[in-house]
């Protein structure tokens, strides 16, 4: 699975860990890691005119997706060569949008930005949110993938605090280095 992240927003994001919750909901919705994915964090400028364009409504907007429909499956023919990995999609982040937003939540940029990756990710997968179930069905497993991925972190972080507990403990530290 390929996922690029391209920050042209002139805020700091950690890309790292955007690539990280991206691929733990691709993996999590069994999506083929045969897939390529670019995320893109933009100005609120950038954003306002791809909003305007794409979606017909005024000014800048958190995220927007924007999926390859015409690499679908069912839309090849059986014999059709394999083209290899396909582009699922592209999401589009505005992290200056999204500030004020986390503002609001009472968290962090980076976990409006996780919220975001994984939300446009769905849109992608063909989720969406325009009728009271379809929000219900689409922010329950937002939640749910974000909870499970932010688990996982914080297991890992655990075991890797044991890990230098235990060298320090055991007079390990440093021995790698000599």
């Amino acid at each position: 699975m390929s996922i690029e992240v391209c920050n042209e927003s002139g805020i700091a994001v950690d890309e790292s860990l955007i690539v990280s919750v991206a691929r733990y909901a691709l993996d999590a919705m069994g999506v083929s890691p045969a897939v390529e994915l670019a995320i893109t964090a933009v100005t609120t400028e950038v954003m306002t005119e791809l909003h305007e364009r794409w979606m017909d409504e005024p000014g800048p907007t958190d995220v927007m997706a924007f999926p390859m429909d015409e690499l679908a499956e069912d839309s090849r023919r059986p014999d059709a060569p394999d083209i290899g990995p396909a582009l699922l999609g592209d999401v589009v982040l505005c992290p200056a949008f999204a500030k004020d937003q986390a503002r609001k939540a009472g968290h962090g940029l980076a976990d409006e930005l996780h919220l975001l990756t994984v939300h446009g990710v769905l849109h992608l997968l063909g989720y969406d949110h325009g009728e009271p179930e379809q929000e219900r069905e689409m922010f329950g497993l937002q939640n749910k993938l974000l909870a499970d991925w932010n688990t996982g972190r914080a297991q890992a972080a655990a075991r890797e605090a044991q890990r230098r507990s235990d060298s320090h403990v055991l007079g390990t530290v440093g021995l790698e280095d000599d």
